[in-house]
């Protein structure tokens, strides 16, 4: 797809992005950014971007050693790709050990997106997994396939525990572009990632089928590489009142949870999942 240089309008067709490119925002002022990557889509915003783009503001306005451990984000309106969104990041508490942010996105003077994050020093106690991770092909033996809407992005699929979904609900993912060794902008690529495909794929769509993301929430437990292979899996949970609830976690391939996440997204009539009205 073709991208616009921010600010220029100069045409960079063929000039193919990368995730960094994603997470280049500009500060305008205290506590207010800019995005700076443009391109034409003919969907609305993918979720994950200005979800990791607000994370990033967030982030940038904390003490270097408070690492995100939560964000919990709504998304209000459609966004339009080829727009620059503004970021602007209220500063709720700074604590001993936790520092609370809130963030909108703003694109046309409203608000398409709202996220409340928590950001901690990390602490002292124990290191406990519940829960096995899940036993799958390793990510060397198994062939790629296309992340749609994702850059600098690959990903391997191995075998699905719904193999009637229409989209894959497991899947190994890593950036193909070498990131920096900041943990907060680690965090960032995975909460991109974590918005991509839904766990409600796995239902029947006799009667309805997922649409828009109406809320998206993650959990970071521990830090993961994201230049390196994590593991995404996704499980449907319900869906009532038009509305449809999955889980999901991202584990590395030494079967360490590095983050755990949810989302609801409208389940009703009529298959169009990046359709832009609700």
């Amino acid at each position: 797809m073709g991208t616009v240089a921010a600010g220029t309008g100069e045409d960079r067709s063929g000039a193919e992005p990368s995730v960094l490119d994603v997470l280049a925002l500009e500060e305008l002022d205290r506590d207010l950014y800019r995005s700076t990557l443009l391109f034409t889509d003919p969907f609305p915003l993918y979720g994950g971007q200005v979800a990791a783009q607000a994370l990033l503001a967030a982030g940038r306005t904390v003490a270097a050693d408070r690492l995100p451990h939560s964000l919990h984000g709504y998304f209000l309106r459609s966004g339009d790709a080829a727009r620059p969104t503004i970021f602007r990041v209220d500063r709720d508490r700074d604590g001993g050990s936790f520092s609370a942010r809130r963030v909108v996105a703003i694109q046309g003077g409203e608000v398409i997106f709202s996220m409340s994050s928590s950001f901690a020093v990390p602490g002292p106690g124990p290191d406990q997994q519940v829960q096995e991770t899940p036993t799958v092909e390793v990510p060397g033996t198994l062939p790629s396939f296309d992340l749609p809407r994702l850059f600098s992005m690959a990903a391997r699929r191995p075998a699905q525990p719904f193999p009637s979904a229409h989209l894959p609900t497991r899947f190994w993912a890593r950036a193909t572009v070498a990131l920096p060794d900041d943990p907060l902008v680690h965090a960032c690529v995975l909460a991109y990632l974590s918005d991509i495909g839904t766990g409600l794929s796995a239902l029947p769509e006799d009667e309805a089928a997922p649409g828009p993301s109406l809320d998206h929430a993650v959990w970071f437990h521990r830090h993961a590489r994201l230049d390196d292979w994590v593991l995404m899996d996704m499980v449907p949970r319900t869906v009532s009142g038009g509305r449809g609830w999955y889980t999901g976690s991202i584990t590395t391939p030494g079967g360490v949870l590095a983050a755990s996440f949810t989302q609801e997204t409208l389940f009703r009539p009529g298959r169009n999942p990046f359709r832009p009205g609700r």
